[in-house]
């Protein structure tokens, strides 16, 4: 969860940086314009995207920490923060939305796992 917020985090660094030359005038153009005037709503969508489906993968997450997650667990939720990574890689930086649709795919089968694993019990669930 720490990494996912540190990818927000992120996200918001950059898009503060390209919002400043039509906000601050910082980093204009000569003729006035932004640099990143393209690049903007990208990163502000992909923002966007990240208080959506990974809402899920927190609840996931916490129920999971509620005693000591399995492996399988610990390693879904690694693969659903390195799929948000390159998911953010590739709606920033390029258009390709049939390559985005499959590492979201990959990212949502993730998750569903989590939950698969909290509702058929195979976690440690907390002491009585």
């Amino acid at each position: 969860m720490a990494a996912h917020v540190a990818l927000v985090a992120f996200l918001y660094v950059i898009l503060t940086v390209a919002r400043a030359p039509a906000i601050w005038g910082i980093g204009r153009r000569n003729d006035g314009s932004n640099p990143w005037a393209s690049l903007e709503p990208r990163i502000s969508a992909n923002l966007s995207n990240q208080f959506e489906w990974p809402l899920l993968f927190y609840v996931a997450c916490l129920i999971l920490l509620q005693a000591q997650p399995i492996p399988l667990a610990v390693g879904l939720a690694w693969i659903f923060v390195g799929g948000r990574i390159f998911h953010s890689l590739i709606q920033v930086l390029t258009r390709n939305v049939r390559l985005r649709g499959i590492v979201f795919t990959i990212n949502f089968i993730a998750v569903l796992g989590l939950w698969a694993i909290i509702v058929a019990g195979y976690w440690h669930g907390p002491a009585a």
